[in-house]
């Protein structure tokens, strides 16, 4: 309707997939490159999650049009179905015959393993995506998960990717589904676009439209556009498509804040008192997650820590030799060292760690490293996760990795610089290209980091204690220190979990109000100003 009068060939805002439209924010690429990793590994599974709208089926689009032209793929849309119906849709997808009416699910595996087989055989591999995974039954997922049994004897015959919702990662967390968790390979968390992202991705679709003239949308109107969308892609969409016919019916020449604001009002269906105090609060929000950002860009700078020395490691009466100055290895690889061991490469990985803290750490000695840290003060996590949420966490990071022949050994990330990674692996340190981590990294990592004196354990939603007090001193939570009373535990419950919802979502998490490790991190990041860091803000990431 508005296109002729804006100037436009297209519409340029509409919802439904269009190649000529996919805009690749840097989430959306991280995201892709991890799919791409699971297409071309040796099997397993590859998790992308993401809120409603925020482009995970771009991403898979995208990744269609980028598979390897000795991959044969299925494509699961609508995974409501039960296990007999699953089966007999992956067959016709790849097109597998099987026998009219037949429900037995022996028969399918049969005739989809011969298939795995015949495709093995003819140096191609097999994908399965399945869409909207959070709709998968628990009973079709363990399903799924006898279907990456099927292999050779040194070759997995299906690689699998799923992707859903933010609440398929809980699915997953369940203890009965915890063989399938255990065997994906990466996951990805799709986040909203950045504040910076939003006016290119306007900008584009709007180029990609036809628009040779002019500003449609003044640049001082993108902050208020990032504020009533969160940055979700769907809803930006929606939001300028309705802006754009309010300008042509007001016969405007460029969408105005009045303007938008109104069509916010008929898009959503709130009242303006409402709407208004809800613009408040995102405002104030995104007014501090702007300055923490900028915080955490500035320059800190490392000061020796003095560790507590451990009391039950006193009994060890000769002090550890220091290993000898790591050489410096110019390379472009993360291959293991020779003659390493799984072993020497964790040992020597701990020590460069606990090196990195300015902390001892006691080899064969026979206490967990976990143990080791929280003696002098400091904490483990344990997890599975991608690069950006190590660029997040900027921590030092012990990796577990997997060479070709599927084998384990381990290095330290020290730092990020650009594109670049540095590494400590056994005796050496090397300097090497983002795309190494992604061939070489399992997903698992190890860091250490310093948890405030009230963390005893994950603050969860309507759970009360110590912790509640110390979120609400948190100026990244919008909270004042002198608003806390101290000594009473308050409930977490009400507008301190929404606002921890609301940071959570701003830095790219599943906004599920618990505050863990990660959390606590980003949220106390500028009081840690003598941590080691990944990347010290001299330097852009």
């Amino acid at each position: 309707m508005y296109e002729e009068y804006f100037g436009l060939t297209k519409k340029p805002f509409s919802i439904v997939p269009d190649p000529r439209y996919v805009y690749m924010s840097t989430g959306h690429r991280e995201a892709l490159a991890h799919l791409l990793y699971g297409i071309k590994s040796d099997g397993g599974f590859v998790l992308l999650t993401g809120e409603v709208g925020t482009g995970k089926t771009t991403v898979c689009r995208r990744l269609l049009q980028m598979v390897p032209e000795d991959t044969e793929v299925a494509f699961i849309l609508n995974p409501k179905l039960t296990v007999e119906e699953l089966l007999e849709s992956i067959c016709d997808e790849f097109g597998i015959n099987y026998p009219e009416g037949n429900k037995s699910i022996k028969v399918f595996v049969t005739l989809i393993n011969n298939y795995l087989l015949d495709v093995h055989s003819r140096d191609r591999r097999a994908v399965l995506i399945i869409e909207e995974a959070q709709n998968l039954k628990q009973e079709v997922l363990e399903q799924v998960r006898l279907l990456t049994n099927l292999e050779t004897n040194d070759h997995k015959l299906l690689q699998m990717i799923m992707l859903g919702q933010p609440e398929l990662r809980d699915m997953l967390s369940q203890k009965g589904l915890r063989q399938l968790s255990q065997r994906i390979t990466a996951r990805y968390h799709l986040g909203p676009l950045t504040q910076e992202e939003v006016p290119e991705y306007v900008n584009f679709r709007l180029s990609a439209a036809g628009l040779v003239r002019g500003q449609l949308f003044p640049r001082p109107i993108f902050r208020r556009l990032y504020r009533l969308s969160k940055g979700v892609p769907r809803l930006i969409n929606v939001l300028c498509d309705r802006a754009l016919l309010g300008a042509y019916t007001q016969g405007k020449e460029r969408v105005d804040t009045k303007t938008l604001i109104t069509a916010a009002r008929e898009v959503t269906g709130e009242g303006e008192k409402q709407q208004r105090r809800q613009k408040f609060y995102q405002w104030v929000l995104a007014g501090l997650v702007l300055v923490l950002c900028a915080i955490l860009g500035t320059t800190y700078y490392k000061q020796l820590l003095r560790p507590l020395p451990p009391s039950n490691l006193e009994s060890v009466t000769q002090k550890p030799a220091s290993k000898p100055k790591a050489e410096i290895v110019r390379t472009v690889t993360l291959e293991r060292p020779v003659d390493q061991t799984a072993f020497s490469t964790k040992e020597a990985a701990y020590q460069a760690l606990f090196k990195e803290w300015r902390l001892q750490y006691v080899n064969g000695y026979g206490r967990p490293v976990c143990e080791q840290a929280l003696a002098q003060g400091l904490r483990c996590l344990e997890s599975k996760s991608s690069v950006g949420i190590l660029r997040q966490m900027n921590k030092p990071a012990v990796l577990k990795l997997v060479d070709e022949n599927k084998g384990e050994y381990y290095a330290t990330l020290t730092s990020f610089k650009g594109e670049t990674a540095t590494f400590a692996i056994g005796s050496e340190t090397r300097t090497v290209d983002m795309k190494e981590i992604i061939r070489w990294w399992s997903g698992d990592y190890l860091i250490l980091w310093r948890a405030p004196a009230e963390y005893k354990e994950d603050l969860k939603p309507g759970s009360s204690g110590p912790m509640v007090e110390w979120l609400e001193k948190q100026p990244a939570l919008g909270q004042k220190r002198e608003s806390a009373r101290a000594g009473l535990h308050h409930k977490y419950e009400g507008k301190i979990v929404n606002q921890v919802k609301k940071f959570q979502l701003a830095i790219g998490m599943v906004p599920d109000g618990i505050v863990g490790p990660r959390t606590i991190m980003l949220l106390n990041a500028p009081s840690n100003g003598t941590d080691p860091v990944l990347n010290d803000g001299k330097e852009s990431n």
